[in-house]
């Protein structure tokens, strides 16, 4: 008979996730002023996707080795809490460093160093909840860390406009000059940040790799004892290789646009990767890292590859509104396109204050969704959520007043605490024990991927569809919610 995880208190699920509010701190100072950054350093509109390329592409490769790592890990500290505390260290560092950026090249060589950070401590936090609660507790430890996200990212997308308005930091600064009120926002995030992943990191215990093994059902540890299977590596080598050849060629002989390089680049960097590990399978040099990894990859759960279709969907839809909110309602509800002018910064302060409201009524939303799970299940729940989203970002199309722009950031509040809850609660039922970081870090492909993508060709769309309105790139991305919400159909669950 499986033996079951005990069910742990309210403080102890409380302190287990009070790190994340750090972690959001980190990601929400990013996601509200990166793109201000670099406009402010002298990118254009055109040329903020692909520099934002950077973040997506740092997870891709980070998360998985950081999942794999720290699943076979064990310190005196335990398994996931050393990573917690390195990538707290760096992450705080590269707050620091960020605003001080003196040069364009520098700002986005940053932020791939600090994105690489937060994944290092963010990843082992999403396993973390897999591995200490029990299956009835997981929907409420996930939606325990969107609630702490939530509450980070109010405070941490809020600091320029409070540094301002509060203190009379200036939020303006000569040509090439990062205004003061952001760079003291970034020194009051790295410090606040590290403070709360240390509090999760004394406050919280793991248990043994042996304990976690006694709890695991018996179909996930027959599904685990199960010899490699032997997987046809040369025909996605094949398929993706020529995918990317052709898209390549494309872009070198017709002249297409130069986003698409990197379409290219991942498609035959993929296809390269897999015939190395074919060429270890052939070999029969099967039990390193590199390996697992990319088995893991092609053997997922049934469960996850469905999953991977809304999280598709729903990551594009949110990197569409993160780098380009600040574009779209500057120079669409605020007629501005000069960085150095007042409205221009007024409409940015103004976007950090909305990205502190969805976050703020994600809080609220995390508190609701497990009473909405309890009568709807995962399923219909999650999809629910999705819908709110899109009709929130549609809704920017048709606001003309910039100050009433909060109310769409309500059905945004609801589908992004949903994206960081309940996709986690349907898969961490779907993966055994012993490979619940690696999987983890696997899923956010499906989280990366379209991230990539979005910087690859939304700029290409704005450009040659719609004239090269930011405003339009937020409409994408309700439509791509609708999409997300109509695959959660498709998935099957544990319950069902």
């Amino acid at each position: 008979m499986q033996k079951q995880k005990p069910q742990l208190s309210f403080w102890q699920i409380w302190n287990m996730c009070f790190g994340f509010m750090g972690i959001q701190f980190g990601f929400a100072l990013q996601n509200g002023n990166v793109s201000r950054i670099f406009q402010t350093l002298g990118a254009s509109v055109d040329d903020i996707p692909i520099l934002w390329v950077a973040a997506p592409l740092t997870g891709l490769i980070v998360q998985p080795i950081i999942g794999y790592w720290s699943d076979r890990t064990w310190t005196g500290l335990g398994r996931r809490r050393p990573f917690f505390l390195y990538g707290a260290i760096l992450t705080t560092l590269s707050l620091f460093i960020m605003p001080n950026s003196p040069t364009l090249w520098i700002a986005a060589g940053m932020l791939w160093i600090m994105d690489a950070s937060i994944n290092v401590t963010m990843e082992p936090f999403r396993a973390l909840v897999g591995d200490n609660l029990n299956k009835k507790q997981r929907a409420t430890g996930y939606a325990m860390q969107s609630f702490f996200i939530g509450i980070g990212a109010i405070i941490a997308s809020a600091l320029p406009w409070m540094m301002t308005n509060w203190f009379g930091i200036s939020n303006t600064a000569a040509p090439g000059e990062i205004p003061e009120s952001v760079k003291y926002a970034f020194y009051f995030g790295g410090v606040i940040l590290f403070l709360a992943v240390g509090w999760t990191i004394l406050k919280t215990r793991e248990y043994t790799p042996e304990q976690l093994a006694g709890f695991e059902s018996p179909e996930l540890k027959q599904a685990s004892s199960q010899p490699k299977q032997r997987i046809q590596f040369a025909k996605y080598a094949l398929v993706s290789g020529v995918i990317g050849g052709l898209i390549l060629a494309g872009v070198t002989v017709l002249k297409l646009e130069k986003e698409l390089y990197l379409l290219s680049a991942l498609l035959l960097s993929f296809s390269a990767l897999i015939l190395i590990a074919g060429y270890l399978q052939n070999k029969q040099r099967t039990s390193g890292g590199f390996y697992e990894v990319i088995y893991d990859v092609f053997t997922m759960p049934e469960t996850m590859k469905q999953l991977a279709v809304v999280q598709f969907f729903s990551w594009f839809s949110l990197f569409a509104m993160w780098i380009y909110t600040t574009s779209a309602v500057t120079s669409f509800h605020y007629g501005a396109t000069d960085v150095t002018s007042k409205a221009y910064n007024d409409g940015a302060d103004w976007v950090g204050i909305l990205f502190a409201a969805y976050n703020g009524f994600a809080a609220l939303a995390a508190v609701c969704i497990p009473f909405v799970v309890k009568r709807a299940g995962l399923k219909w729940a999650h999809s629910l959520n999705l819908l709110l989203g899109a009709g929130a970002l549609l809704s920017f199309l048709f606001i003309s007043d910039p100050s009433l722009l909060w109310v769409p950031m309500i059905g945004i509040g609801f589908a992004w605490a949903s994206i960081l809850s309940l996709p986690y609660a349907m898969l961490s039922d779907a993966v055994p024990a012993h490979k619940m970081g690696v999987f983890m870090g696997i899923f956010n492909f499906f989280i990366v991927i379209p991230q990539l993508l979005a910087a690859s060709v939304l700029g290409l769309i704005l450009r040659n569809v719609f004239e090269n309105q930011p405003i339009y790139a937020l409409v994408i991305g309700g439509v791509s919610f609708i999409l997300a919400a109509l695959s959660v159909a498709r998935v099957k669950t544990s319950a069902q």
